[in-house]
C-alpha cells in the first residue's frame, strides 16, 4: 500500500441523495445561521496566517459565505468554488469547477489553499479525500475545514431512539453518526499532513420545539441521507412521541428545547523542508529541570518530603 494510503470505510452516505437535499434547501430559501458563523470564524483565523494565497479552492460549501468572507482578505488570491451540485450561488466573475469531493480534479501541487465548511462529514471516505487534498497542495500549502462533529444533534438522536424503541421495538438510523475530534485529528496525519491541528467549537441554539428543528435542518439541506435509512414514512405517532421526550428531557426552563451544533476545526499544512519540525529525543540543549528552577532527582532517588 502506498504511503499516506488509508482503506475506505464503509458506506454510509447517499451522495445523489445529499446533492438532491441540498438543491431542495436552496430552492426552499436556505437557513445559513451555522455557515455565515464558520464562514466568519474561516476568515478570522486566515486573518491571522502572514502569507498570500495565489490560488484558493473552496470545496464542497453550500452556498456562497466563505467565498464572499474569503473575499474580504486582502491575502487571499483567485477562489475557485469546487462542488457538484449547482446550488445557484456563483457570483458573477466567479470561477467554478463542477467536482465531487471524493474524485477531485486538481494536479498534484497546484494549490495554495483549500477551504471547506460543513461539507466534508457527508463523504463517504474521508481518508482518501483529505489524502488527495493533501497532494493538490503545493509544499506548504494549507488545508483549513470545519465539519459537524459527533456530538451534533445529540439531543436530536436520543430524542427519535428512544421514541422508536418504545413505539416500534427498535430504533433506526436517522442522524448521522460524525467523526469525533481525536479521529479527525489521527486522519490528518495518517493524511500526510504536516503541524496537523483539530479543535471543537459547540453551539446551542434554541427552538420554541423540535419542529422548527427539523424546519431548519431541511433548509439546512441537512436531513437524514443515511444509506441505511428505513425508506418507509415516519408514524405519526412515534413522530409526537419523540417531540415529547425532546420536550421532556431537552427543554430549558422556559419551555424552549436545545439542539446542540459541534463544529470541528481541522487545519494541516502539506509537507515542506522548511517547515518548523519537533526537536529529537535527547536533543534538548538546555534541561527541564534548569528552567523550572527546580533540583534534578536521578533515577532510583527518593524525593524529600
Amino acid at each position: 500500500m502506498a504511503q499516506g494510503a488509508v482503506t475506505p470505510g464503509p458506506m454510509l452516505f447517499d451522495r445523489a441523495l445529499v446533492a438532491r437535499r441540498r438543491r431542495r434547501a436552496a430552492a426552499l430559501g436556505p437557513v445559513t445561521f451555522l455557515l455565515d458563523r464558520v464562514a466568519d470564524d474561516l476568515a478570522d483565523r486566515l486573518s491571522t496566517v502572514l502569507r498570500r494565497f495565489e490560488r484558493t479552492v473552496d470545496l464542497g460549501t453550500p452556498g456562497a459565505a466563505v467565498r464572499t468572507a474569503l473575499a474580504r482578505l486582502p491575502s487571499i488570491g483567485m477562489v475557485v468554488a469546487a462542488d457538484a451540485v449547482a446550488d445557484g450561488t456563483t457570483r458573477r466573475g466567479e470561477t467554478r469547477v463542477a467536482a465531487d469531493a471524493e474524485a477531485l480534479p486538481f494536479g498534484d501541487g497546484t494549490l495554495d489553499l483549500v477551504v471547506s465548511a460543513l461539507a466534508l462529514q457527508f463523504v463517504n471516505d474521508l481518508p482518501g479525500v483529505l489524502i488527495q487534498i493533501r497532494r493538490a497542495l503545493k509544499p506548504d500549502g494549507l488545508f483549513l475545514a470545519a465539519l459537524l462533529g459527533g456530538e451534533t444533534l445529540t439531543e436530536l438522536r436520543h430524542s427519535f431512539a428512544a421514541a422508536e424503541s418504545e413505539m416500534e421495538g427498535g430504533a433506526s438510523p436517522r442522524v448521522a453518526p460524525f467523526a469525533d475530534l481525536r479521529d479527525l485529528g489521527a486522519l490528518l496525519q495518517r493524511a500526510g499532513f504536516a503541524l496537523p491541528v483539530t479543535d471543537v467549537d459547540r453551539i446551542t441554539v434554541r427552538y420554541d420545539d423540535v419542529f422548527g428543528l427539523m424546519r431548519d435542518l431541511r433548509r439546512m439541506g441537512g436531513t437524514n441521507m443515511l444509506l441505511a435509512r428505513r425508506r418507509t414514512p415516519l408514524r405519526r405517532g412515534t413522530l409526537l412521541r419523540m417531540a415529547e421526550i425532546y420536550g421532556q428531557q431537552f427543554a430549558d426552563a422556559d419551555g424552549r428545547i436545545r439542539a446542540t451544533f459541534e463544529i470541528i476545526w481541522l487545519s494541516g499544512w502539506a509537507p515542506h523542508p522548511d517547515q518548523q519540525q519537533p526537536l529529537k529525543p535527547g536533543s534538548a540543549k538546555a534541561r527541564l529541570a534548569d528552567a523550572l528552577g527546580a533540583r534534578e532527582i536521578s533515577t532510583g532517588e527518593k524525593a524529600g518530603r
